[in-house]
């Protein structure tokens, strides 16, 4: 696996760039990007199970390995979804098993950095190369509305 980093400036404190992250209104708008209809089922805390779901049954099972509130956030993925049954021992989700998505707000001035840090396999590189900038983009505009 390969470590991607993905960097945007937002115009807006971090705890506003936080909620729009981690939002129940506002994660499936931003990232839609990745899957229309993307929603998530997890409480965000240290320890708990975390579903990513594409709204058709599939997405990734994983857990929250990490949550300093305004901070940083650390994901690892333990499997995946599909039709609505956990896969986290085929030898497919073995090959990237334990990948790490993580971000950090660092603010400054008024304005946070949000920097996302993962592990990729080369099969999705392109792939995120071209939707987490997107992604992020989409995350600017929530948390830049006044």
């Amino acid at each position: 696996m390969k470590k991607k980093e993905f960097r945007i400036t937002i115009d807006a404190p971090r705890e506003k760039v936080w909620n729009v992250i981690i939002g129940k209104d506002t994660y499936p708008v931003w990232t839609a990007v990745f899957a229309e209809g993307s929603t998530v089922e997890t409480d965000w805390k240290k320890g708990s199970k975390a579903l990513f779901l594409d709204g058709k049954g599939s997405g990734m099972v994983s857990e929250i390995a990490e949550n300093i509130p305004f901070e940083y956030l650390s994901i690892r993925h333990l499997g995946e979804i599909i039709n609505d049954k956990e896969d986290t021992d085929s030898e497919k989700v073995k090959e990237w098993a334990g990948a790490f998505e993580n971000y950090t707000l660092t603010e400054k001035d008024g304005k946070t950095e949000w920097l996302t840090e993962m592990d990729v396999t080369e099969e999705f590189e392109d792939y995120f190369d071209k939707t987490w900038p997107q992604a992020m983009e989409k995350a600017r505009e929530l948390a830049e509305k006044k």
